[in-house]
């Protein structure tokens, strides 16, 4: 296990410098085993002058340092002790992170998406010493400008996939700084992919009425979406929710403990007379699951059954219920703050999305200026 510094004239009347590897190593650019690293180094050959002569010997002292922390390295990682990862596998990095955060998140296509876009920008290829400022630049201009869909190749991603995918790099490399991969975050000196406006689709107050009082065959999948409504709760944790977390007191009510799967936050939640009603009988089980019976794909085409059955056609998906609880909240006079604490958002910024969705002052200003013209309410 041995490290040398070599040296090797080039046709400009140069000396390169390189470092010769024995045993070989697993170039983290190719993958392939190889004995020579490049520097990118070279000498004056022959040096014409002071300023030359100096440039060789203080190039030629860099080189030999960065020798010896290669010898180090290799030293350290043979007896198991911390050593440098530069030239370690980021991509399986991001791999093992994808795979983890799948597993703790409902998000399991974005991550997957994310790492496929990273690895195929990267053509398989990424070291933790290759995350620079300058490549996490030319993989934003990538995310806005080039990247296409991973099953769909002639199809340009969203403006909110790009924001999304750059996000998850963004975390993946800030946990490979705090496991210390990466001594230098480059996200740090990188102005980041702005969020984009987005169009969270809800239904309104008497829609959500009109629903509650369409009958469907499938109870569980009714039952989980109205909950969602008049609570505000993710599907995934609604799905996770046992009678164990579902509690009561004298001067609170009922109300939910737990814990969410998305942020890992605990949330205590009250519930309304009518949300506690659409639990039904609790189970002698503390533990057993409150919605047994709901499946996100075996109930979609279900719950698109019946909203048509309640004349909606709207584009409603499970997680608009969310949106619904959080819209109609603000639109009843709800605080946006107190909006922010029943949905578990970290920042008040997230929830303000729903303010410009539903906001009762542009509504009330709208009908201050009067001219005079015939309504349906004054004809």
């Amino acid at each position: 296990m041995k490290v040398t510094l070599r040296k090797r004239a080039r046709a400009n009347g140069k000396i390169a410098l390189f470092l010769d590897y024995y045993p070989p190593i697993i170039s983290p650019k190719t993958g392939k085993s190889t004995r020579w690293e490049y520097l990118e180094m070279y000498l004056y050959n022959p040096p014409r002058d002071e300023f030359e002569r100096r440039h060789n010997r203080e190039v030629e002292l860099m080189a030999r340092s960065i020798a010896s922390e290669r010898q180090i390295d290799r030293i350290a990682g043979r007896y198991g002790l911390a050593r440098s990862s530069e030239f370690d596998d980021f991509l399986e990095f991001y791999r093992q992170q994808m795979e983890k955060k799948s597993k703790e998140t409902s998000n399991h296509g974005g991550w997957v998406a994310s790492f496929k876009t990273f690895d195929m920008f990267m053509k398989g290829h990424c070291s933790f010493g290759d995350l620079k400022p300058q490549l996490i630049n030319d993989y934003k201009d990538f995310l806005l400008k080039k990247a296409t869909r991973i099953n769909s190749p002639l199809m340009r991603i969203s403006d909110s996939s790009a924001y999304s995918y750059y996000n998850k790099l963004r975390a993946c490399v800030r946990e490979a700084t705090a496991m210390g991969h990466v001594k230098q975050n480059p996200f740090d000196l990188v102005k980041g992919i702005s969020q984009p406006e987005t169009y969270r689709e809800f239904l309104t107050k008497e829609e959500l009425i009109r629903l509650a009082h369409t009958s469907t065959p499938t109870e569980a999948m009714r039952n989980s979406c109205l909950f969602s409504a008049l609570t505000g709760m993710r599907m995934g944790d609604i799905m996770s929710l046992t009678w164990s977390k579902i509690q009561h007191s004298e001067s609170m009510g009922y109300f939910l403990r737990f814990s969410m799967n998305k942020t890992k936050s605990e949330e205590t939640l009250p519930l309304s007379e009518e949300a506690f009603a659409l639990l039904g009988a609790p189970s002698d089980s503390p533990e057993s699951s409150v919605f047994p019976e709901y499946n996100f794909s075996a109930h979609y085409s279900e719950l698109q059954r019946w909203l048509q059955k309640a004349g909606i056609t709207k584009k409603i998906t499970f997680h608009n219920f969310r949106h619904t609880f959080a819209t109609l909240q603000l639109a009843e006079g709800t605080d946006i703050y107190t909006v922010s604490k029943l949905l578990g958002h970290k920042n008040i910024h997230t929830t303000q999305i729903y303010g410009k969705v539903m906001d009762k002052t542009k509504t009330e200003a709208m009908g201050r200026i009067h001219l005079g013209l015939k309504t349906d309410k004054n004809s």
